[in-house]
Parts: structure tokens; sequence; C-alpha cells
């Protein structure tokens, strides 16, 4: 017998035909012998229109009246999906995140979870019963009720998993598993038995879209074993793991892309103490998130500093700079945001050698030009020119011998 936690996402739960599905599936669980808990997205499409509405009405709402209106969506499904386990005679009861509870910090609509007061919950699993939770949501110091932000219910269910000591926690979700690169993309990429912890936060991270970082990085954390698997098809999913656990580890485990990537080249700043944090400082202060950076000194005695940011704040990084820059004597701003990130990723690459080489060699004869270069210890990424992101996936899938056969 096993303690589990099954996680739905939007589209498992999208109508009623698709709860009931979800329904059988948990009871199956629990007819084999399974403890069972399950922590549900709101149905497809629903969270939009309930951000829309308070946009429409507002566009610079009270966040903390935006969190009580969005997290009724995972009301909803949570109370259907009892209704439905109901129906096929299994005991079951909705939960709420404050009903738990599952206790966050204040910051409304971007809230973390502190602790979750789960002894209730494991006394009716115990039982036999189906406890259903919302997702995405908890309850902040002042008793309102907070959301979690992007990822919010993968980080609520792998959160839920740890407090109730689960065995692992399924996320179902509309793709079979984790697989080396995205298979519309590369059409032989492989689904992966095993992935470690660490190479999938770096695929998130890199624009892989199955499993949000800050759920992978709680996974991590409290050492929750992870399972992707398919809401729609009755097969073997993707675990989640540490990496001790993987036997033979590959060179390379995956391709990850993300065009949601924009390009800033600062170019003549005078090259002193002090010109970075003046630089990134202000971006931080505004929220902007820097992650590739690449810096080339001039004869001169100035520097031209190249960073990427996320697309979507690029506008706000175009406002800070041109605040800072007269300041600090830059001659020129530049921005391109036709630019796309690929990264490779695997725990093999501590051990071995001409990972990178192979990255650059493929690249080069692709006619595929490098405009910044980042690393970590498991992984390597480039950027360039967004119009040849599928041919450079394709290219170092094939280079690193990840196509099936």
């Amino acid at each position: 017998m096993a303690r589990i936690v099954m996680k739905f996402g939007g589209t498992s739960v999208a109508d009623l035909d698709r709860i009931r599905s979800v329904a059988a599936r948990a009871k199956r669980a629990r007819e084999a012998g399974d403890q069972v808990a399950v922590v549900v997205s709101a149905m497809a499409g629903v969270t939009n229109q309930l951000a829309g509405w308070c946009q429409a009405l507002s566009p610079l709402h009270d966040a903390r009246e935006y969190d009580a209106v969005v997290a009724t969506g995972e009301q909803v499904t949570a109370g259907l999906l009892a209704i439905a386990l109901q129906e096929m005679g299994v005991e079951s009861r909705s939960w709420q995140g404050w009903q738990v509870p599952i206790r966050t910090d204040g910051q409304h609509g971007k809230a973390r979870i502190e602790a979750i007061e789960a002894a209730e919950l494991i006394r009716r699993m115990e039982l036999g019963h189906i406890p259903v939770v919302t997702g995405f949501q908890g309850i902040g110091p002042d008793h309102r009720v907070t959301t979690l932000g992007r990822g919010g219910s993968d980080t609520s269910a792998v959160a839920l998993a740890a407090a109730v000591r689960a065995d692992r926690c399924d996320i179902y979700t509309d793709v079979d598993g984790v697989y080396t690169t995205d298979p519309r993309i590369v059409a032989k990429a492989r689904k992966l038995a095993k992935i470690a912890y660490e190479e999938m936060l770096e695929l998130a991270s890199a624009g892989a879209k199955v499993l949000h970082t800050r759920s992978v990085a709680l996974a991590m954390k409290q050492r929750v074993r992870v399972q992707v698997l398919s809401s729609f098809e009755d097969l073997p999913g993707t675990l989640v793991v540490d990496e001790d656990e993987i036997v033979e580890k590959q060179l390379v485990s995956g391709i990850a892309y993300s065009r949601d990537e924009a390009k800033i080249t600062i170019r003549r700043v005078p090259d002193r103490p002090g010109i970075a944090a003046a630089i990134f400082g202000p971006l931080a202060a505004k929220g902007v998130n820097v992650d590739m950076i690449v810096q080339n000194l001039g004869a001169d005695g100035t520097t031209d500093l190249t960073f990427t940011v996320g697309k979507a704040d690029l506008p706000r990084a175009q406002a800070a700079l041109a605040e800072v820059c007269p300041g600090i004597g830059c001659k020129e701003i530049s921005t391109d945001d036709e630019v796309a990130k690929i990264s490779v990723v695997g725990v093999g690459m501590r051990s071995h050698a001409g990972v990178a080489n192979t990255m650059f060699r493929t690249l080069a004869e692709k006619g595929i030009n490098i405009q910044v270069i980042s690393t970590s210890e498991i992984k390597v990424s480039v950027l360039i020119a967004a119009e040849y992101t599928e041919l450079a996936v394709r290219a170092l899938h094939t280079a690193y011998g990840l196509d099936a056969a």
C-alpha cells in the first residue's frame, strides 16, 4: 500500500466527463489499496476568465480581492470532483486551502507556502476517504485567501505530498511524461523513464513547460518523488527523483528552448567598479529578472554589457535603463526580442568533457551564430536568432544521440 497525492490540471478537469474520469482513476487507486488525496486546478480557461474580469473592472485592482475571485475556480472543481466520487460510492470531501489549512506568507498573487497542517487529511486517508484539495491557494497571516501564482497547483500538490508523507506525487497533465525535447519539434524525441531533480529544474527554468520550476525546487528540497503522466492514456510516466535512483546516467538528458527572451546591449559603459550594480540594481527594483550576462571589454576604457530578460519584462527594463544610463555615461542601448535560448541539460556533464564543444560545433555546422553563452554545472545555454530555434533543437538532439531508434 502506498500513500499518493494525485494532481490534475485544468485540461484534465475541463468538463464533467473529464471530472468523472478523474474520479474513476482516483477510485481505482484506492481500490488497489493505496491511500489517496487529490489536488485540482480550475477547469481549463476559468482562471483566465476570472482574472480578466478583475482586469476589466480595474487595471490596478486590489490584489487581495483578485485572490478572492480567482481562487473560486479551484473551489468549483474540488466540489464537483467530491460529488463525482460520492456518486461512485467513495467517501470524499472537498477542502479549500484555508480549511486544511495551507498557510502562506502575505504576498497576494504570488504567495509562498510556509506550513501545512495535514493531520486531519492523513486521518481521513487512513480511513479510506479521498480528500479533494484546491490547488493554487492558501491562507495568509491576515486570514485572507492567497494564491500562489504561476505553477501554483503543482506546487500545492508537491507541498501537500511532503506534508502527508506521501510515497509519490503524481502530476496528471496533457502529456504522458518528460521527453528529451519537445515532440512537436523533434518527432524522434524519447520519453524518459526517470530524470533527476536537478535536470528537471534546469529544463523547467530553460523553457520546458511540463513542470513549473517552483514545484520542482520544492520536490528536490523535500525529496518528494514526482511522477508526470497523462490524464487521458494509461501509460507509464516519467519519475522525477534523486540522482542516486538513476543507475545509468545519460551525458545529456534533454534539450530545452525558450522563445520568451529579449536581449539588451548597453554599449561603451565606463569600465569602473560599481557600474554593474548601478545597472542591475534598478532592474531588480522593478522586478525584472536578468538571465544570461556577457561583458566585452574595449581598449578605450569602456565595456559593452549584454544580458537577457523575459520578453514581457522588456518595456520595464527599457524604462529603468533610460533613467540610469545618463548618470553612468553609457553611449547606446539596443534591444532585440527576436532571439531564443537553447539549453543542453544533463547530470552526466559533471564527469564528461566536450559537451559544450559538441554544441558549438553542431550549431556552427548549421550556420547558426551564437550571441550569448551561459553555463552551470549541468547545463549549457546559448542565445541565437529565433528563426533558427527548430533547426538548432533538431540538430542538437541528433548530435547528442537522443533520437529514438
